[in-house]
């Protein structure tokens, strides 16, 4: 007997895992969820601050996704949402940190809750709630079986863009970088951690992607926005054995904004 072909199954497979997507109950947050579905993942926690939409999106997904709300912008709300997973989950098999914020103004006025409110919630809790779940992830992870940690950071964080966001721009810039850092230390406990980083995909966050698509796509060098098999194919990825020797790494799903754009062309922001 020959060695096994390798499948789609052993490659991409999720069946058995548990997950947490922090601000999974709509835009890139929803499309992990629903990639993760679709891989065969056994369940997924997904969190929100709005408990009307949150148990909507929960109901629309399918038994398999349970919603927990909660404010996790704050140590108090990352305290309370790890008591509740870990009254029901032994371990935990990966966690997207997705939850995010954005901050418009111009320079002269940039105001400090703008400042915190986005440093808060784009770097602050998907460090520390990784911190505070740590036992539950390396519960779940082994060498043959890593845990996963991915966190969702921007081609913002990559490239200055044209817009006065400048806390969103530094928090994506400071975890992709922290994305590193985190990665070089949870490694030796088989949690492996990576970045994922959108370009234009229509959301609450990206209203220009999802209200001006047309316009949008103009500025992109695949002449489209992004869409929920892109976020949720390069989440499972990420998330599968086919992503288990990606470690530390950032990956940009932005149809060639980064890489492929020509100096001085910009398109929407991530």
């Amino acid at each position: 007997m020959g060695e096994k072909f390798m499948t789609l199954e052993d490659l991409f497979s999720l069946k058995g895992r548990v997950a947490l997507v922090t601000g999974g109950s709509r835009g890139i947050g929803r499309m992990i969820v629903e990639g993760f579905l679709a891989a065969g993942i056994d369940k997924v926690y997904i969190t929100a601050r709005k408990g009307g939409e949150l148990h909507e999106a929960a109901e629309e997904m399918g038994e398999k996704v349970v919603p927990i709300q909660g404010d996790i912008s704050t140590m108090e709300g990352i305290e309370e949402l790890v008591a509740e997973i870990s009254g029901r989950e032994s371990k935990l098999d990966i966690l997207v940190n997705n939850a995010g914020a954005a901050w418009g103004a111009d320079y002269t006025e940039f105001p400090e809750d703008g400042w915190n409110k986005v440093m808060d919630l784009n770097v602050k809790t998907p460090f520390f709630l990784t911190q505070k779940l740590h036992g539950l992830l390396t519960a779940a992870a082994s060498a043959d079986r890593p845990a996963k940690v991915i966190n969702i950071t921007s081609i913002d964080g990559q490239r200055v863009n044209p817009w006065e966001t400048y806390s969103y721009q530094a928090s994506k810039a400071a975890l992709i970088h922290l994305t590193r850092r985190m990665a070089a230390r949870l490694v030796k406990d088989h949690v492996y951690v990576t970045s994922l980083a959108p370009g234009a995909f229509p959301s609450n966050m990206n209203r220009a992607a999802r209200d001006h698509e047309e316009q949008s796509a103009a500025g992109i060098p695949s002449k489209r926005v992004g869409d929920k098999l892109d976020m949720g194919g390069t989440a499972v990825y990420l998330a599968s054995r086919a992503g288990d020797y990606t470690i530390g790494e950032t990956l940009t799903v932005d149809g060639g904004i980064v890489n492929a754009l020509l100096p001085n062309h910009f398109a929407q922001p991530g």
